[in-house]
């Protein structure tokens, strides 16, 4: 069995379907997709985290003012 990926190819007039290895370019774009993939899964992450940050600190000088944390979780969702 070949490692290299493959791609499944349906002839809808005739019902066949095959699998072919991916060319060399296809490959290449695959890689590069993937690398774009993770890379905006990561900077997602990133985003939610600061997010979360901000909404904690929000909470800390709402609670610092006095707030009950009742009324801090009324303000900060």
């Amino acid at each position: 069995m070949s490692s290299t990926p493959k791609k499944l190819i349906h002839d809808c007039s005739t019902g066949e379907s095959t699998y072919v290895d991916l060319t060399p370019t296809e490959i290449a774009d695959l890689a590069v997709k993937e690398a774009e993939a993770i890379a905006q899964a990561e900077a997602n992450a990133a985003a939610r985290a600061a997010e979360e940050a901000t909404r904690e600190s929000a909470r800390a000088k709402l609670a610092a003012l006095g707030l009950t944390e009742a009324e801090v979780a009324a303000l900060v969702k």
